[in-house]
This record gives structure tokens, C-alpha cells and sequence, in this order.
């Protein structure tokens, strides 16, 4: 019998993977530590989401105004990065997954620039 749905406890996992029509975000709590191509599968080291945390979501409403929201984005809206010096906005969110073992122990090694 699977009892993992019976845990009431406050949420211990730490990946979750944001993916839009042709991107992952693969996060490790509100830091993006990995982005990866889902048409080739391939990790993109220089994205600009890579090091940044989550600010929030970034919805649009069907009058096409965009608000910000400072929660954790949901399936239709975009994720928004927007502490750094330069604000970035993903495509809309199609799912919120929790990303398999082997895919977080594959993730590239983040490298300092500078």
C-alpha cells in the first residue's frame, strides 16, 4: 500500500521542474539550477535563467494586462525573474513536475563567471 499521500507534514522536497512548450527550469527551491531543450534534450549552460532566483508569475488576464504575482507560478502563466539587473519572462507554463532522481543527479555543474 503506497502511504506517501497520507504525509500531512510540511513539503521536504527540494526539485521541482517548470516546463513550457520547448524549455525546462529545473529548480532546486527558488534557484534555477539547470535549463534544458525539451526538443533536443540538451542542457543549456548560457541561459539567463540559470543562477537567478524565482521572483514569481507573471499572469495575463484575457483583457492582454499582464500581473505579477509573488507566488509560485501555476500551469498558464510565466515565471519571472526579476531581481537581477535584468527582468526575464518565460512562455506560459503547461506543467509544474517534480523532476526524477537520475535527472537532478545529471544536472551540469554550475560554473561562476566572472
Amino acid at each position: 500500500m503506497d502511504q506517501s499521500h497520507d504525509y500531512s507534514g510540511p513539503e521536504r522536497r527540494r526539485h521541482r521542474v517548470f516546463v513550457t512548450r520547448n524549455t525546462e527550469y529545473h529548480f532546486r527551491d527558488d534557484l534555477c539550477v539547470a535549463v534544458r531543450d525539451r526538443r533536443t534534450g540538451n542542457w543549456l549552460p548560457g541561459h539567463l535563467a540559470l543562477r537567478r532566483k524565482l521572483t514569481g508569475g507573471l499572469r495575463v488576464n484575457r483583457n492582454g494586462t499582464a500581473l505579477p504575482t509573488w507566488e509560485q507560478p501555476r500551469v498558464g502563466e510565466s515565471l519571472y525573474f526579476g531581481e537581477d539587473e535584468r527582468e526575464l519572462i518565460t512562455s506560459a507554463l503547461t506543467s509544474v513536475e517534480r523532476p526524477e532522481r537520475q535527472v537532478v543527479g545529471a544536472y551540469p555543474e554550475l560554473r561562476c563567471t566572472g
